[in-house]
């Protein structure tokens, strides 16, 4: 017997239903940690399968107690985004659909769409027209497909074809990156070959900016082909390089630039926060995510090249069983590596249609509005001491006075508590030698009133530990 498709999905459409309106009160922290769901869901394969209503109710059933309320109004744990309804909403139609967006002639609608959310994405980041722009699965891959057409342009223009020969003989690569770097640019070099270890570290400021004169400094000494990394939203402070400056030193010393703004690039889109990224359009590569400030479900990250050519060689497989490329027609997985791959421009070309440029706009402008309310609530307690500029949508603040471990251990104890109390979550990182709470507000579902309640948890668990 077949399975009934309105029955199955109408059950699923319910579950999501209930799910997504309970967020609101849900507790921060799942229920159930992952060894506990790992033995619940833990058991022998299956012999013979089951009826498809009937999994999906264990499904849900057993998961439910394991999921991170990540879409719902006070989680601030990473800039992530919430998976906006409308986005949701075309992303189910892209499973259902079915269509693997590899090629454009067997998948006209789709991939016609991407197209058009490419030029879309272009206006809104106002980015050089007419670069090409890979839709991946989130900034780590984006940051690998830049850096890949950044590797095959610099080697290229040194005569030596990076894609055709690889990397066994070729002249070496510098590559300079900012010393407070994201992790994902790391595990990108390190994924087209050149290494996480292998580059030279530009020192910061403060913030976490690259300083220029340091650039300046270093890149000198390097006079084979190179590769700048700015960084557009620190992970931790949000602050922007110094793009006009670092693009000119750069520039005359041959070097292609590169960008990574997984959240940061999104400033663009605003009158209010543009300046951040000053000069910025100067770069030859820039990567963002969709499922940060776009508020597109996972997966959606955008890696964007200025040079097509170049993205294009570094990218493109072919085979004679594919189907055959008209001049001038803009094939999805030329820009990926991935020939398999789902519809991703769909929900991109929903949310934008959905939002407009004003929507992205007065999302990522009140998200930075509701960041200064948060850290001025902070502030204002005793022991609490805010440890950035807070220029964008992220927060950082230590607790307690005292060496280095002291703050530490009181800036732990206090996420601990928060996170125990379930009001909101937030995580902790290392700054510069202390020990944080992050705070990222990135949820489309967030308000002022969440954010008040949770600054009030956050200081109501400060004061508790401050009195043990």
């Amino acid at each position: 017997m077949g399975t009934d498709l309105e029955s199955l999905w109408q059950k699923a459409l319910a579950h999501a239903m209930a799910y997504r309106t309970g967020l609101p009160g849900h507790s921060a922290l799942p229920q159930l940690d992952y060894h506990a769901m790992r033995e619940r869901l833990a058991g022998p394969l299956p012999e013979n399968g089951m009826a498809p209503e009937a999994m999906l109710e264990e499904l849900v059933a057993l998961s439910e107690p394991g999921l991170m309320p990540m879409a719902g109004p006070r989680f601030f744990g990473w800039v992530i985004g919430a998976s906006d309804p409308a986005g949701v909403a075309a992303d189910w139609l892209v499973s259902a659909w079915g269509q693997n967006a590899g090629y454009h002639s067997p998948t006209p609608a789709v991939s016609a769409m991407e197209e058009v959310a490419e030029g879309w994405l272009l206006e809104v980041l106002d980015l050089p027209r007419g670069s090409s722009i890979g839709f991946t699965t989130g900034a780590t891959v984006a940051n690998g497909v830049g850096l890949a057409a950044a590797r095959t342009r610099v080697l290229l223009d040194a005569g030596w074809d990076p894609d055709a020969d690889g990397l066994f003989g070729a002249p070496p690569v510098a590559v300079l990156v900012g010393a407070d770097a994201h992790s994902s640019v790391f595990s990108a070099l390190q994924l087209i070959g050149f290494g996480y270890a292998r580059v030279e570290r530009i020192a910061t400021d403060d913030q976490g900016r690259m300083r220029a004169e340091a650039l300046a400094e270093e890149i000198g000494k390097h006079p084979g082909p190179k590769i700048v990394v700015a960084q557009a939203g620190q992970i931790n402070t949000g602050a922007y390089d110094p793009f006009s400056e670092i693009i000119e030193i750069a520039r005359t010393a041959g070097a292609w630039v590169h960008v990574d703004g997984a959240f940061g690039l999104w400033a663009r889109a605003t009158d209010a926060h543009k300046h951040l990224t000053a000069g910025i359009e100067g770069a030859d590569s820039w990567v963002t995510d969709g499922h940060k400030w776009l508020q597109v479900p996972y997966d959606s990250g955008f890696a964007i090249v200025r040079d097509r050519e170049a993205h294009q060689r570094a990218m493109t497989q072919w085979s004679s069983y594919l189907p055959a490329i008209a001049q001038g027609d803009r094939v999805p997985s030329a820009y990926v590596p991935e020939l398999s791959r789902r519809a991703r421009g769909t929900p991109v070309w929903a949310m934008l249609k959905t939002l407009g440029r004003k929507g992205v706009a007065d999302l990522v402008e009140r998200h930075c509005g509701l960041a200064r309310q948060f850290a001025a609530l902070l502030a204002e307690e005793p022991g609490i001491r805010i440890m950035n500029e807070v220029t964008i949508n992220q927060v950082i603040a230590s607790f307690g006075g005292g060496d280095a471990e002291a703050r530490k251990a009181a800036t732990e104890a206090v996420i601990a508590k928060v996170q125990q109390d379930g009001i909101c979550f937030v995580g902790g990182a290392n700054w510069h030698g202390d020990w944080v709470m992050r705070i990222s507000v990135s949820s489309g579902a967030t308000t002022e009133t969440d954010i008040e309640r949770s600054a009030v948890a956050i200081i109501n668990a400060w004061r508790a530990v401050r009195q043990k």
